[in-house]
């Protein structure tokens, strides 16, 4: 489905429906993204600056590792669509922070998707067999970390606009009158939390905190659309005041 027809489409939707929606892509967000990272993690895809010991971990948990890498990338497919969503519930109470945001979102999709690919690139490299004769086995494994490491190195990137991201939901809902408050103040200090990953000897120390505030920003704005939602008339009349092409 092209944007276009995606957009006429989800404008066709009923605006509390189109709440309970952006809920449940949330909430599908969350239940693909969680396991990956926890398979990752078991994989050993994670761990280390061991060159052999962490190829040697990767291949005995292949399975674990191609899963992995492929529900992180259902759970980004997950979060352009969040996006979007998220973009059109905002609308009415600033169009251009709303673009700006989904921007920034869709750049760290596109950043941490490529890491998934250095991901790839490490497992073929480890498990290259004949095809990669020209090497020594040192050299193999070596490369491969280097790709493992890139793909880390761009998550940290992905993290940045992330951050930025979180930002500018969190102003907007402080300025929305349709949500509470705190849940914009959560989303600043989560995006806060991941921009620290520019200096990285702060980031690194921070990053449990960083982890643990983004997972209560998130979730809790994740539960707040799925099961409270917002009040509709309130919101009908920014989208009316702001002139937005939403079907009323």
């Amino acid at each position: 489905m092209s944007p276009a027809l995606m957009t006429g489409w989800v404008a066709e939707v009923p605006p509390r429906a189109r709440v309970r929606m952006i809920g449940v892509v949330y909430l599908l967000y969350f239940l693909t993204a969680v396991p990956g990272g926890l398979l990752m993690q078991q994989s050993g895809g994670r761990s280390g600056s061991d060159a052999a010991a962490t190829g040697h971990a990767v291949l005995a948990h292949e399975t674990v590792f191609r899963v992995g890498i492929a529900l992180g990338l259902i759970s980004l497919a997950f979060y352009v669509a969040l996006t979007a969503l998220l973009y059109q519930l905002f609308i009415p109470v600033n169009r251009s922070l709303a673009l700006i945001a989904a921007f920034f979102s869709i750049v760290g999709c596109a950043v941490q998707a490529v890491g998934s690919l250095f991901q790839f690139a490490a497992l073929a490299l480890w498990g290259g067999g004949a095809s990669l004769s020209g090497f020594t086995a040192d050299q193999v494994r070596a490369l491969g970390l280097v790709f493992l490491k890139l793909s880390g190195q761009a998550n940290y990137i992905a993290l940045v606009f992330f951050g930025l991201f979180l930002l500018l939901i969190g102003y907007i809902i402080v300025r929305s009158t349709f949500m509470p408050r705190f849940l914009g103040v959560l989303q600043v200090l989560a995006g806060v939390g991941w921009l620290t990953v520019l200096w990285p000897p702060l980031g690194n120390t921070l990053l449990p905190y960083m982890e643990a505030v983004g997972i209560l920003a998130e979730g809790l704005l994740m539960l707040w659309l799925l099961v409270v939602g917002i009040p509709i008339q309130r919101w009908k009349e920014l989208a009316t005041a702001a002139g937005t092409f939403f079907h009323t």
